[in-house]
């Protein structure tokens, strides 16, 4: 079966959206630290509560986590927090675990991302 090249991962942290949105690259880092420690915290938490059957409190670090995204990330990330999020609510879809770990990746990759600027940054 023939390989078909890989596709590079598109980018999924926009700094420039971030600071248009910020106006201050003081803040802008100070925030690229919470979202930071946010994602290191809460996506790991989101799997362990959905396996649990605890899908009330996986909404509310979701919820979280569609409220910031947008500053940081480009549309087509935001709509897929949106619509995982909107399945975490009451009637509860059976999807959810589905759907959060076909997105979970993403969210992996946009911490990363983020890891990877304040390293950058930061030796600058």
């Amino acid at each position: 079966m023939p390989q078909t090249p890989m596709q590079p991962e598109q980018k999924l942290l926009d700094t420039e959206l971030a600071l248009s949105q910020v106006g201050d690259e003081g803040v802008l880092h100070d925030m690229l630290g919470m979202l930071q420690e946010s994602l290191a915290r809460d996506v790991p938490d989101i799997s362990q509560l959905l396996a649990r059957g605890e899908v009330d409190s996986a909404n509310r670090l979701l919820h979280a986590i569609k409220g910031f995204i947008p500053i940081f990330c480009n549309a087509g990330l935001c709509s897929e927090v949106e619509r995982v999020e909107l399945m975490s609510k009451p009637p509860h879809s059976a999807e959810l675990p589905v759907a959060y770990a076909a997105l979970r990746p993403r969210l992996e990759q946009l911490q990363a991302e983020v890891v990877a600027h304040l390293s950058g940054s930061a030796s600058a």
